[in-house]
């Protein structure tokens, strides 16, 4: 007579152990993904170059200029901002161009000469010009008139972290002219000019 009786099954357990590695997964994963959003992000910023402006709205390019307190934004970490001109009693108008040096290196807003960083015509580091951006001649003139003490501040060096304001009072030929500022810091390698326009009400 067999006495064996029938094997009892092992027990399965609760599943917990499963749950877990599923969970862990699950965040190893969530890492990867970041990590690799990451990872993109920065090839593709080492293939614009630093220099390039990332903007929301209007480019900043010369067909596309920014308007006054919108900031230009480098992909570096430098912020430019041209501020709505001010008019006085005596008919000048007055404006800020601020820089903030979000960078991790010290930087030269006006280059190394003082006689390079700014002109009311030609281009410069820091151009203030009557006309629209795409203008290659305007009927209007402008008259940059603290144009030696703007030069004077644009080419003092301007450490990481820090900011840095530009005073500009301007004389046009009449009120209501446009005017274009552009904005070309120095770079090692390339930087794209900011171009900003307003109106002389």
């Amino acid at each position: 007579m067999d006495t064996d009786s029938p094997r009892t099954p092992a027990p399965t357990g609760d599943g917990s152990g499963c749950a877990v590695g599923c969970v862990v997964a699950f965040f190893v994963l969530t890492l990867l993904i970041v990590l690799g959003a990451r990872a993109l992000d920065d090839f593709e910023k080492s293939l614009d170059g630093d220099g390039q402006l990332e903007q929301v709205g209007a480019s900043g390019s010369v067909a596309d200029p920014l308007s006054p307190g919108v900031v230009a934004r480098y992909e570096d970490g430098l912020n430019v901002t041209v501020d709505p001109p001010q008019r006085k009693p005596d008919g000048t108008y007055s404006f800020t161009v601020t820089y903030d040096n979000g960078t991790d290196e010290k930087i030269l807003p006006g280059g190394e000469s003082v006689e390079d960083s700014v002109s009311e015509w030609a281009p410069a580091h820091l151009t203030v010009r009557a006309g629209e951006s795409l203008d290659d001649y305007s009927e209007y003139n402008l008259t940059w008139l603290n144009q030696q003490e703007s030069a004077f501040l644009l080419v003092l060096p301007l450490d990481a972290g820090e900011t840095r304001s530009i005073p500009v009072t301007v004389q046009p030929s009449e009120r209501g002219i446009p005017v274009t500022v552009e904005v070309a810091p120095p770079d090692d390698g390339y930087r794209s000019t900011a171009y900003f326009q307003f109106l002389l009400d």
